[in-house]
């Protein structure tokens, strides 16, 4: 039955978006607001009744209207403000109105989304008893000895030092107890009040910065150009430099003007595992400054303590990956945004809503009407786009090294025929040039990097007959699996899905012949096997380090491995991409990329833009002490593009070549992609379903001017037991193809657990 609202109760009417998947009314849900909870103003976080059950919900108000001409007896009334957290600013409702409507999401998970769990469960929150002598107490006559000394230790404290915590001042006063407290209270001697803190343990260090003498001139241009328009509204920046060319000085430079007039600084970087050296820095460079750090390998404690700050103005500069591109900054002090590598894919959010960190930064600064700077050495084609040929935003370039830096020699070695050279049968992951490299680097003291964009311990299981031909892939997907390495378990390691994250042991034989079977193909755990087979003086855990996301679970894991390495203690680090980009350690002589191939034979077109950015980044980590570094690269494709201009160091030249790559293809960034994927345990059904979609949005662009390719079985084809059925839309400009997609989602055929919508796409298995 539902709730009702008596007539004469109502004070005013509120729109309420419920924090579930909910999509069927874009705009929220009607409530009655009952006099006895007041106005309630945008941004409040209340609970209402939801479905046919009434059952009690969160959500957020939209806004506060009048009579919206409904019967009060027929409308559910809100029952309740949740206390237990804060309101959002009304400029992130806004933010969050233009997230769902821009990428198709449900309002309530786009304001969910806006505040960590830690903040909406109140996790830290202490309220603490405050003592202070109450203003004209009567006479402290005929008190005890306790309580007379109560009275003076707060006597004896500063005005700035009350008022003070109730246990605390017993101890100060020597009182076992809170009875002389309480009777003091009482008597009206002492006045108590209460304070709410967020506590969480909590430290952040200062690295030992150098600050350079002078900045080169192309530094200086950039700050100068960037600095005269600090105060005059939005304006995009594209912050272009090779690596080690001192963007982040640049950042800094910009930040110190930001301070300086009462503002606030963010800085969104895309890995929390750049966070401890970008927060360092900052740190040491603003030591009279709070710095707040915002990212998801915080304690929920420390994130509700993070947030607080930015939400009560104490932070002058917010640090954070992806999400603190929803830190609480008021609005009228945010100064600037920088976006560092810009181009990394990390900023785009893999769930509902699927954001894009980087686009989202962009419309806070247009909102608060502030500078923002798109830093990478590597921009993104989109950021290149608009920076060279649209015209939307300022290039400035730093096209060489800072003082005492030379780029790195990047050599790049044909894996084909340094497999040749080997007159062994093993197999190799390192070929006789980087290993020569290794040894020479290890030898002279140097450290190393190596890169392999792969976990595991070998992606191919399968039957060496030839009679067999049987291969291991995912029972529940069209993949197949990845063999890890484990010293406790019995057959030595386990089998894992990287998709469903299914997990089984590894098979004692064949399933279907009942041979002896193998495991082929690469992955860390291979690379780091060779490594200390190949150098025994490389130990595990101590000497060697191995930083992907199985090794790396927690912040701590992080930043106790950059601590390691910085200190020298860690000669080699072998890993994923995490260890590509960011990353400044000056003892790095050598840099090795095992297999530069691994996404450039993806069924997607960005492969090519994703190799580049990938060789690019991870050669630029050498080269940052007195040694120039050399950077060695093996692949099996020498002769692309993507990896000869890379190593090269000619951004421009492969952006170019890219771009009319793109044009006569009618790809992004030329053109504006949205992609729609239907999952369906069904195979047929979801077949004919995504048929009718594709149907329903062709009659929705009458004048043809949306490209839909489709319906199509996606890459991966099926994933968890659920059939995959794509649909994609081109457009030649953003308002054509939103407008489609709102007619489709104002018509309901967008709704459904099973049908997922990407704007923006930028990974298309």
């Amino acid at each position: 039955m539902a709730i009702g609202a008596d007539r004469d109760e109502i004070a005013t009417w509120a729109r309420v978006a419920v924090e579930r998947g909910v999509d069927r009314y874009p705009d929220g849900l009607t409530y009655a607001v009952p006099a006895s909870l007041g106005v309630l103003s945008p941004g409040e976080r209340v609970i209402v009744p939801l479905g046919r059950g009434d059952t009690p919900t969160p959500g957020y108000v939209i806004e506060s209207t009048g009579s919206p001409g409904l019967d009060p007896a027929t409308v559910k009334p809100v029952l309740r403000r949740d206390d237990t957290a804060p309101a959002l600013p009304r400029d992130l409702v806004d933010l969050a109105r233009w997230i769902s409507g821009y990428y198709m999401a449900p309002l309530g998970v786009s304001l969910a989304a806006m505040m960590p769990a830690a903040v909406r469960r109140g996790v830290g929150r202490i309220e603490r008893r405050m003592i202070d002598l109450a203003p004209g107490a009567p006479t402290a006559s005929g008190l005890t000895a306790k309580q007379r000394r109560l009275v003076e230790v707060l006597q004896e404290m500063a005005p700035t030092q009350r008022p003070v915590e109730a246990m605390a001042l017993a101890d100060l006063a020597g009182v076992r107890t809170r009875g002389p407290i309480e009777r003091l209270v009482g008597r009206g001697v002492l006045l108590e009040t209460r304070r709410t803190t967020i506590e969480a343990a909590w430290s952040a260090r200062a690295l030992h910065e150098t600050v350079p003498e002078q900045l080169t001139e192309a530094q200086a241009t950039a700050v100068e150009r960037i600095g005269s328009v600090l105060e005059a509204g939005m304006s995009t920046h594209v912050l272009w430099g090779v690596t080690a060319s001192g963007k982040t000085e640049v950042y800094i430079q910009l930040i110190m003007r930001v301070l300086d007039r009462g503002g606030v600084a963010m800085v969104l970087v895309p890995e929390i595992a750049l966070t401890p050296q970008t927060g360092g820095r900052l740190i040491a460079r603003f030591p009279s400054h709070r710095v707040a750090i915002l990212h998801s390998a915080l304690t929920a404690s420390q994130r509700h303590q993070q947030w607080a700050r930015c939400a009560s103005g104490e932070a002058d500069i917010v640090l954070g990956a992806r999400s603190a591109v929803f830190a609480p900054i008021p609005i009228d002090r945010l100064g600037l945004v920088v976006v560092d590598e810009e181009h990394d894919g990390s900023y785009k959010q893999d769930r509902q809503p699927r954001y894009h960190g980087r686009d989202v930064a962009i419309r806070r600064a247009q909102v608060a009407g502030c500078p923002i700077i798109l830093g990478s050495a590597t921009p993104s084609l989109e950021t290149w786009h608009n920076a060279t040929r649209r015209g939307v935003s300022t290039l400035h370039r730093l096209p060489e090294r800072v003082p005492g830096m030379r780029l790195p020699r990047v050599h790049v070695v044909d894996f084909a025929q340094e497999r040749a050279l080997r007159s062994d049968r093993r197999i190799h992951l390192l070929g006789p040039t980087l290993e020569s490299a290794m040894r020479h680097t290890l030898d002279a003291g140097g450290q190393a990097l190596l890169l392999l964009n792969r976990r595991g311990f070998a992606n191919y299981i399968t039957c060496p007959s030839s009679r067999c031909g049987w291969f291991m892939t995912c029972d529940h997907c069209d993949v197949t699996t990845v063999y890890h390495r484990h010293r406790g378990l019995p057959s030595g390691g386990y089998v894992r899905c990287h998709h469903c994250l299914t997990e089984q042991r590894l098979p004692a034989a064949c399933p279907e012949c009942g041979g002896r079977i193998v495991t082929f193909g690469l992955g860390t755990q291979r690379v780091e096997a060779e490594l200390v087979r190949k150098f025994p003086q490389l130990v595990v855990g101590r000497t060697l380090l191995r930083v992907d996301s199985d090794t790396m679970q927690r912040g701590a894991d992080f930043h106790e491995a950059l601590d390691d390495f910085a200190a020298g203690t860690v000669r080699v680090l072998v890993g994923t991409q995490m260890i590509a980009k960011g990353l400044d350690f000056p003892g790095v002589r050598l840099v090795g990329v095992v297999d530069a191939d691994t996404a450039i034979n993806l069924p997607d077109f960005r492969a090519s833009e994703r190799t580049f950015q990938l060789v690019s980044q991870v050669s630029g980590r050498c080269g940052r002490g007195q040694d120039p570094g050399v950077a060695i690269v093996q692949t099996f494709n020498p002769s692309l593009d993507a990896i000869r201009l890379a190593a090269a160091h000619d951004y421009e030249r492969f952006a170019d070549l890219e771009l009319q790559a793109r044009q006569r293809c009618g790809l992004p960034p030329v053109t504006r992609m949205a992609r729609i994927v239907l999952q369906d345990a069904d195979h047929a059904r979801g077949v004919a379903a995504a048929g009718r979609l594709a149907e329903s949005l062709r009659g929705l662009d009458p004048a043809g001017g949306l490209r839909l390719e489709g319906p199509a079985p996606c890459p991966i084809a099926r994933i968890a037991d659920r059939h995959r059925t794509q649909l994609e839309l081109f457009a030649p400009e953003a308002g054509l193809l939103q407008g489609v997609l709102a007619g489709a989602r104002n018509r309901g055929l967008l709704r459904g657990r099973g049908v997922l919508v990407d704007v923006d796409p930028i990974a298309l298995l």
